[in-house]
């Protein structure tokens, strides 16, 4: 799914700030950094996941080009402003109501050009493009 996700974003990747909310382990963010993004910002609350992303930008040698955030995703979006980013991406819990506060909160305050977010197949999420992946979906939200 990573990779269909990334060939359609391909052409946005080069050169783009790039911001991972929910970030996890990072993969998406790390992805995009691969592929030439000039930087990207994880946001992460939980301690392990955090331990995680430390070891990966070490690993992986993107001190330079990677910044950690600790802190609650919807929060940090909150502080963003229009345009702080070129492409964001999102994967917050399927339990629970925090990807449609943060589709919510991008429609206010499009806070990238292109924001991404993973979410249930079976929760459907309004946006300009959706593509399944089994039970998962995502969606693609273009800043006005």
């Amino acid at each position: 799914m990573r990779e269909a996700w990334f060939s359609i974003l391909q052409r946005s990747i080069e050169g783009a700030r790039v911001l991972d909310l929910f970030a996890g382990s990072g993969a998406l963010g790390f992805e995009a950094l691969s592929r030439g993004a000039a930087s990207a910002d994880f946001v992460e609350l939980h301690r392990f996941a955090l331990a995680t992303l430390k070891a990966n930008v070490k690993t992986l040698k993107v001190d330079d080009r990677a910044a950690i955030h600790r802190a609650d995703a919807l929060r940090f979006a909150e502080r963003l402003h229009p345009g702080q980013y070129d492409v964001a991406f999102a994967d917050p819990p399927y339990a629970g109501q925090e990807a449609a506060r943060l589709v919510a909160m991008f429609r206010l305050n499009a806070f990238a050009r292109i924001f991404s977010i993973e979410h249930p197949a079976a929760q459907p999420i309004p946006g300009d493009d959706t593509r399944r992946y089994g039970d998962t979906a995502v969606t693609f939200i273009y800043a006005p």
